[in-house]
């Protein structure tokens, strides 16, 4: 029996990588270019194989992760400026909240996108009691 982590719903295609559902807006399951309807929006289901995306729940777990990893990246950056090159204040204010907005927002799409993916390839489910 193929494993089905591997295969395409127990046939003989692989599933595509979990990266490339958030780098090219592919489905989980078929690879076809259509898991979202916008830049960060879900679509509803795959036209090409009716996977239905509306399924899945990723909630704000990237914009999370994301706040909190380029959050404390920008901090790191933020002190290495002011103590390698000590700009005025208002260069700060003027530089870094655009520089975190653009990361976080540049990065969303991926991040949901692989989430997506991954919570399809390991079957995460709402919490239930036992197995239906």
């Amino acid at each position: 029996m193929a494993d089905p982590i591997q295969s395409h719903e127990g046939g003989g295609r692989p599933l595509p990588p979990p990266i490339a559902s958030g780098l090219y807006g592919c489905c989980p399951r078929c690879g076809a270019k259509t898991l979202f309807r916008s830049f960060t929006a879900f679509a509803d289901r795959c036209s090409a194989c009716g996977l239905q995306f509306s399924d899945f729940n990723v909630g704000d777990g990237p914009v999370v992760f994301l706040t909190l990893g380029i959050g404390a990246m920008v901090t790191i950056l933020a002190l290495w400026v002011e103590f390698g090159l000590s700009p005025p204040f208002w260069a700060h204010l003027l530089l870094w909240p655009p520089v975190t907005l653009a990361l976080v927002v540049g990065s969303l799409r991926v991040a949901k996108g692989l989430l997506l993916a991954l919570e399809f390839r390991n079957r995460a489910r709402e919490g239930r009691l036992h197995e239906d």
